[in-house]
C-alpha cells in the first residue's frame, strides 16, 4: 500500500504548488473510516482507494482528483455524508465523490438494471465534471487488477464483461488508450483465459524465433529516415493478445495470417516532419494497400492525432507504423488528462472531442428505461467510427454501418425527426444505405414528416434509436388510449351504460393502474378486458348474468361490407370501431396473413400487447381464436377508397418464361398507378414461372382493377388473389 508521504511526493513531483494539507487530511480521513473493512484479498479495504489515488498520480491529474480518489468509496461503505465531505474538504470533492459513488443501495432485482442505473448517474455526474470519469476508471483499474481474489467466477466474469463493453469504450473514447488497453487485456484474461494463452504461447516461439527482430528493423526505420535529413525517435512493440485476437476475430484469419503483430512508433518535430517522413518510407519500402489513414488531416473524435501506414518493411516483415509529434504521443497515451487546464477553470465538455458525452445525455433524455439506455450507450461507444461531412463542410463521426437516419439525429433531432431524403455525394439514395467515409450528406426534410417505425431497422446510433423508440411509444399510447376508449364505450353501450371518468378512477386501483389513462391504454393494448372494466364499475351486472344464465362474453357482430363514412356518433350508434390511422406495429394493425385491403369485410382480434388485429373475415387465421369470442370485435372502414393511403395487396401470378414478360407486368401495374413493394420467385419452370407479388394499393376494387388487367397481359397465364 502505498505511503501518506509516498503519495504526496508523487503529487508535488508534477505539481510543486499541490495543497500538501488537504491530500494529508483525505489520507488520514479515509483511513479512519474504512477502519477495520477488508477487501477479498484479505488486504485493509484502504489499500484501494490509496492504490486509485496512486493511478490518478501517474495520470498527473489535480489535487481535488486525487482527493476523490482517497475519499472515493467513503459514501458507499462508511457512515460518511456528502454534507460532511462537503464541510471538511469543500464542494467540489463532494460533488466528484458523489458522481463516481455507485448506486449500491439501490435495491432492483436485476444485475442488468443496476449496471445501467449506475451509468445513467456516471453520465450525468461526468457531464458537468469528466474527473468523474477519470476517477471511475482508476477505481475499475485497479479493481481488474486484483480480479483474481474474488472467489466467485460469475461475479469475476460479470465484472470483466462490463469492463470490457462499457469502460473499456469510455477510457478509449476520452483518448486513454493506455488505460483501454489494461483494462481489455484484464478482461480478456477472465473471460477468454485459452485464448489470451493461446496468442501468448504464438508469440513467445516468435521471440525465440527471432529474438533481434524488432530491435533490427528499428535501426533500419531510423537509418531510413537519417538519410533523408531526419532525426526521428523509433520504438517498436508487439501488439497486445486482446488487440491481435479481435484482429483475428473480425477478419476471420489464423495467427499465422496475420499480417502486423507487429508496431512501430516514430516520433518527430513537427507536423511537417510527419508528412516528410511518410513519404521516405513509402518511398523505401512497398506500401500494403488499404492501410494508409491521416488522423492528422482528420482526428479522431477523442482528439487522436497520428499518421498510420502497413509496409512491408525490413527482412520482408509486413508492420505498421504510427508517425506522430510528441506532443501527438501525450495525447494518444493520456487523452484528456494530457492537458489538464483545471487550474484555470477546467476543460468544457462543450468541446468537440466531447460530442460523444453530449450524444449519452440526449440518449438518456430519449430512453424510456434504465436497459434502454445501457442498450444504446453500448452501441454508441462500442462500434468503429466512419467520417461525412455537411454540406458546408462540418465534420460528423459515426458507428460503421451508419445510415442518412443516423446523420440526420446526429446533426440535431429535428432534422431526424423531419428527414424524408438524403442526398450522398449529389445523388438522391435510400436513407437505409450505409455511408462511407469521405462521404458528403445533405438531408432533406419536411415539416409534414415524422419518424417512421421502420427507420429503426437499420438506425445504428444510439441516438437515433433512442428517438425513434420515444416517438413510437408517444404515439403508440395515442392508439392504444384511442382504441381502449373505443372498446370500453362499445362493451359498456352493448349494456345500456356510458362510460364516465368517475367510473374508472373508482376502479383503476383494482388493475393496479396509476391512472384512468395507464386503465384505458391497457384495455387498447389487450392486456385488460373492457367486460374486465364493465364488470368492475358495475358489479351488480355479473350477478344478474348469472341468475339469468347468460354468458359473459361480447357478442359478435355481423361483419359488414363497404361502409359509408360515418360520424363517430354514428359508428357508436352500431357497434362498429373506427380504424383511422392504421399504423403497422402499433394498436391497429393489419394482419400479414390475409393482407386486408379497405372494401374487404374484416373483423378484429384483441392480440395481447399489440392492441387490435385486423383480418378479412374469410382468413383462416381465425379458426385459432374460435374458442375465445370475447376477443372478436366487429369493425369496419370508416372510409373505402378515399386514395389517403397505401395498402398492401398480395397478388399469385404465373408468368410465361419469354423476354419480356416481366417487363409486361409492371408496366401494367405501373400504369393502374400501383407500386409493386416486394417480389418473391416461388417456382420456376421451363415455360413458366409462379411468383407472389405485394402491390401497394388504395381498397380492393383498385387491386381488382389491376388483377383484371394483368389477365388481359399476353405474357401472364394466371393471376388470383394471395391470401398467405
Amino acid at each position: 500500500m502505498i505511503r501518506q508521504f509516498e503519495l504526496v511526493e508523487r503529487v508535488h513531483s508534477y505539481d510543486p504548488d499541490a495543497d500538501e494539507d488537504v491530500l494529508n487530511r483525505a489520507y488520514v480521513y479515509g483511513l479512519k473510516k474504512h477502519g477495520t473493512q477488508l477487501r477479498a484479498s484479505g488486504d485493509p479495504y484502504f489499500s484501494h482507494p490509496v492504490e486509485v489515488a496512486g493511478i490518478l498520480a501517474e495520470m498527473r491529474l489535480d489535487t481535488s482528483s486525487i482527493v476523490t480518489g482517497l475519499l472515493h468509496d467513503t459514501l458507499e461503505d462508511t457512515d460518511a455524508t456528502r454534507d460532511e465531505l462537503a464541510r471538511l474538504f469543500g464542494d467540489e470533492v463532494a460533488k466528484l465523490v458523489d458522481g463516481v459513488t455507485k448506486l449500491s443501495r439501490l435495491e432492483v432485482q436485476s444485475e442488468t438494471t443496476k449496471e445501467a442505473e449506475n451509468l445513467r448517474k456516471l453520465v450525468l455526474a461526468m457531464s458537468t465534471d469528466i474527473r468523474v470519469l477519470l476517477v471511475k476508471l482508476a477505481d475499475r483499474l485497479h479493481n481488474m487488477r486484483t480480479l483474481h481474489h474474488i472467489k466467485e467466477p460469475a461475479r469475476r466474469r460479470r465484472i470483466a464483461r462490463e469492463t470490457m463493453d462499457l469502460y473499456a469504450p469510455l477510457a478509449s473514447r476520452i483518448g486513454m488508450e493506455k488505460v483501454k488497453r489494461e483494462l481489455e487485456e484484464l478482461a480478456f484474461g477472465e473471460l477468454n483465459p485459452d485464448g489470451r494463452a493461446s496468442v501468448l504461447a504464438r508469440l513467445g516461439y516468435l521471440k525465440e524465433k527471432g529474438e533481434q527482430i524488432v530491435p533490427q528493423i528499428e535501426v533500419e526505420l531510423a537509418a531510413t529516415l537519417k538519410e533523408g535529413g531526419l532525426v526521428a525517435q523509433v520504438s517498436g512493440r508487439e501488439k497486445t493478445p486482446y488487440s491481435i485476437w479481435r484482429k483475428m476475430q473480425r477478419k476471420n484469419v489464423s495467427f499465422e495470417q496475420l499480417a502486423d503483430i507487429m508496431a512501430f512508433r516514430i516520433i518527430v518535430a513537427d507536423i511537417a516532419q510527419c508528412y516528410q517522413a511518410l513519404g521516405l518510407l513509402h518511398g523505401r519500402y512497398q506500401v500494403l494497400p488499404q492501410r494508409f489513414k491521416d488522423y492528422i488531416s482528420v482526428p479522431k473524435p477523442n482528439g487522436y492525432r497520428s499518421l498510420h501506414t502497413g509496409v512491408i518493411g525490413p527482412h520482408g516483415q509486413r508492420i505498421e507504423i504510427q508517425i506522430r509529434t510528441a506532443e501527438m504521443q501525450e495525447q494518444a497515451e493520456r487523452g484528456v488528462a494530457a492537458h489538464w487546464v483545471y487550474k484555470q477553470g477546467g476543460p468544457s465538455t462543450d468541446a468537440p472531442q466531447y460530442a460523444w458525452l453530449r450524444s449519452l445525455i440526449d440518449i438518456l433524455d430519449k430512453s424510456s428505461n434504465a436497459e434502454d439506455f445501457l442498450e444504446h450507450t453500448k452501441l454508441e461507444m462500442f462500434q468503429d467510427q466512419v467520417f461525412c461531412f455537411t454540406p458546408k463542410g462540418k465534420l460528423i463521426s459515426l458507428p460503421r454501418g451508419a445510415t442518412p437516419i443516423d446523420f440526420a439525429y446526429a446533426v440535431h433531432s429535428q432534422v431526424g425527426d423531419t428527414c424524408v431524403g438524403a442526398k450522398i455525394n449529389g445523388r438522391m439514395l435510400p436513407l437505409r444505405t450505409q455511408l462511407a467515409n469521405g462521404d458528403q450528406i445533405e438531408i432533406v426534410t419536411s415539416k409534414a414528416q415524422t419518424p417512421s417505425p421502420t427507420w429503426e431497422r437499420f438506425a445504428v446510433t444510439g441516438k437515433a434509436r433512442a428517438a425513434i423508440r420515444r416517438f413510437i411509444r408517444v404515439r403508440q399510447r395515442e392508439q392504444y388510449l384511442q382504441l381502449g376508449r373505443s372498446l370500453l364505450e362499445k362493451t359498456f353501450h352493448e349494456e345500456g351504460y356510458e362510460v364516465t371518468e368517475k367510473g374508472l378512477d373508482g376502479v383503476k386501483a383494482n388493475f393496479k393502474q396509476a391512472s384512468t389513462d395507464d386503465l384505458v391504454a391497457n384495455v387498447g393494448a389487450g392486456l385488460i378486458g373492457s367486460r374486465e372494466v364493465l364488470m368492475a364499475v358495475y358489479p351488480g351486472l355479473k350477478q344478474q348474468r348469472k341468475q339469468g344464465g347468460g354468458a359473459d362474453v361480447v357478442p359478435i357482430g355481423r361483419p359488414r361490407g363497404k361502409a359509408k363514412p360515418r360520424d363517430p356518433a354514428a359508428g357508436k350508434e352500431n357497434g362498429q370501431i373506427a380504424i383511422t390511422g392504421l399504423i403497422p406495429g402499433m394498436a391497429v394493425h393489419f394482419a400479414r396473413c390475409c393482407h386486408p385491403l379497405p372494401g374487404d369485410r374484416i373483423v378484429g382480434i384483441i392480440t395481447t400487447g399489440k392492441g387490435v388485429t385486423i383480418h378479412t373475415i374469410d382468413c383462416t387465421t381465425l379458426e385459432s381464436f374460435s374458442d375465445t369470442p370475447e376477443r372478436w370485435i366487429d369493425v369496419g372502414w370508416e372510409a373505402v377508397g378515399d386514395g389517403s393511403a397505401a395498402y398492401t395487396g398480395r397478388l399469385k401470378i404465373t408468368v410465361a418464361n419469354q423476354p419480356g414478360s416481366l417487363s409486361s407486368l409492371s408496366t401494367v401495374i405501373a400504369r393502374h398507378e400501383g407500386n409493386i413493394s416486394n417480389l418473391r420467385i416461388v417456382n420456376r419452370s421451363m415455360d413458366f414461372f409462379d411468383m407472389v407479388i405485394d402491390v401497394e394499393v388504395a381498397d380492393v376494387k383498385h387491386l381488382a382493377d389491376i388483377t383484371a388487367a394483368l389477365r388481359a397481359t399476353p405474357a401472364i397465364n394466371a393471376v388470383e388473389r394471395a391470401r398467405n
